[in-house]
């Protein structure tokens, strides 16, 4: 990737980039790196606006405590959302402070990250959920509308949006975000609306799983993301639960067993918790997985957001929108309008991308720049290969959304490339791949569980159409993972994006 400041603005600020390595030991937290930026305005950089607005003095004070201003003047694209004075005075008082220099370091590290993003987002970008982008401690920024105002986590409401900066957006607000810190157990737990569904979490033991915030993975911390489906007591209540004890009843478990993974009241309890966080806005139409991975909650997004939507009688259960999206530091909250038994839901189309594992993403190329890889057994637990090496394609934002979330496996030479995915739901399924259509892409053959398919992927370097193509037809007789292997019978490339299940009815 190219990026480049005009001239004159490197002539200006060239001491600066002196200052960076300096600048990144203060940089501690959970953050994208951003791109270079290309100054498109005569606009100032976040720095110098607000530095030199006095409305913004407290926040300045803010930024120059802990060490952002030359950052926040030489690169981007950033988004800040920035809080006025008044809100500044406003944020001390609640926390029986006087002034920034009563607050630890730590703690003012954190604040001024959790209004930055190092991304460009303008109002027209934001919808009902949270940010595309996580903030500069990798937490995501709840957004929700009040009539046509934005309100950010439930609190903060923009009073001016896009600020045009020289690199990137201001969003003006009239509160201070605070930090998420409690995990989404403490967050449910402490909320009184949903004392049955809390006490289930932590009779089963669900809740140590939920408690979770980071773990050591390597040498870095890797994050947990959840996402609850939250009962509360109300619901119970007008089904005649009114306690725990009660809703182990109603689910016909065994009261002494219920931290064992097969009790119906503890298959229940997980059921509402999925991996991966998710806000209204993030939810698509397919199936997602539950924390044990072996069964799924069916989404369908049209006119409502619906879950396991029956397709005969067309009921669901939904949501209680108000009363969704609640942050936690390791996932989201949605508050639902029935008890959501647990069932085996109707499939549905199921997309996996071939980067979507946990362990591939902890890397920091992921989602910034070009990786190759040469240990084709050891260096993931379910992406294996044969040849020269494997490189991760990524492809900068903006680049007309021909690989989804802008990335994929790629191969050159002649090469094996076998990938392990999430479990597939017993059943009859199309299966298909897609990879796009590139003149490099060439053909290859295709194993499903080490058997040929039948098909081969037909690339357009030997005169295919690339694309998404039909690569199996399979009657899956249990829900379990299935390893699917391309290996090429002509030179050339693999941009492997993603794999699709499609279900035959």
């Amino acid at each position: 990737m190219n990026h480049h400041f005009h001239h004159s603005f490197l002539i200006r600020t060239k001491f600066r980039f002196v200052l960076l390595a300096m600048i990144s030991m203060f940089f501690t937290f959970c953050i994208q790196e951003p791109q270079l930026w290309k100054l498109k305005s005569n606009e100032q950089v976040a720095g110098d606006y607000i530095a030199n607005n006095p409305e913004y003095s407290e926040f300045a004070k803010l930024v120059e405590m802990t060490g952002l201003r030359p950052l926040l003047g030489i690169r981007g694209p950033y988004t800040i959302m920035l809080p006025n004075n008044d809100a500044m005075f406003a944020f001390y008082k609640e926390n029986g402070k006087k002034s920034l220099d009563d607050f630890s370091m730590d703690f003012l590290n954190q604040l001024v990250r959790n209004h930055l993003i190092t991304n460009e987002i303008s109002s027209g970008d934001i919808g009902l959920g949270a940010l595309r982008d996580t903030n500069a401690i990798g937490d995501y920024l709840v957004t929700e509308f009040q009539g046509s105002d934005i309100i950010l986590n439930k609190k903060s409401k923009i009073v001016d949006r896009d600020v045009r900066l020289a690199n990137g957006f201001a969003h003006i607000i009239d509160r201070v975000i605070d930090p998420v810190n409690k995990d989404i157990y403490t967050v449910i737990a402490e909320d009184p609306s949903y004392k049955i569904f809390s006490e289930g979490l932590k009779l089963t033991g669900i809740k140590d799983t939920l408690q979770l915030i980071s773990f050591k993975y390597g040498k870095r911390t890797a994050r947990t993301r959840f996402t609850l489906l939250a009962v509360p007591d109300t619901i119970y209540q007008r089904k005649g639960i009114t306690n725990v004890n009660d809703l182990i009843k109603w689910t016909g478990a065994n009261p002494d067993s219920v931290k064992y993974l097969n009790n119906p009241f503890y298959r229940y309890m997980e059921y509402h918790c999925l991996i991966g966080t998710y806000y209204l806005n993030t939810f698509e139409t397919t199936l997602y997985p539950i924390l044990s991975s072996d069964n799924n909650v069916s989404m369908t997004i049209n006119t409502d957001y619906k879950i396991n939507q029956d397709s005969k009688t067309k009921k669901y259960t939904g949501f209680n929108i108000p009363e969704s999206n609640i942050p936690a530091k390791n996932g989201a909250i949605h508050a639902i309008n029935d008890l959501l038994p647990v069932i085996d839901p109707e499939p549905t189309t199921i997309i996996f991308e071939t980067t979507d594992f946990f362990d591939f993403k902890q890397g920091e190329y992921f989602q910034t720049h070009y990786q190759k890889f040469s240990d084709g057994k050891n260096a993931f637990a379910d992406i294996h290969w044969v040849g020269d090496y494997l490189q991760y394609h990524f492809k900068v934002a903006g680049t007309g959304g021909v690989l989804k979330s802008e990335d994929c496996l790629q191969m050159i030479g002649w090469f094996s490339l076998s990938v392990t995915f999430p479990k597939v739901m017993k059943g009859k399924w199309e299966v298909s791949i897609y990879q796009p259509t590139w003149q490099d892409v060439t053909s290859c053959r295709v194993y499903l569980d080490d058997v040929p398919t039948g098909y081969n992927y037909l690339g357009p370097r030997t005169g295919g159409p690339g694309g998404i193509q039909k690569i199996a037809d399979v009657d899956f007789k249990t829900t379990s993972r299935h390893t699917v292997r391309l290996e090429n019978f002509f030179y050339g490339m693999v941009f492997w994006d993603y794999i699709q299940f499609k279900p035959v009815k």
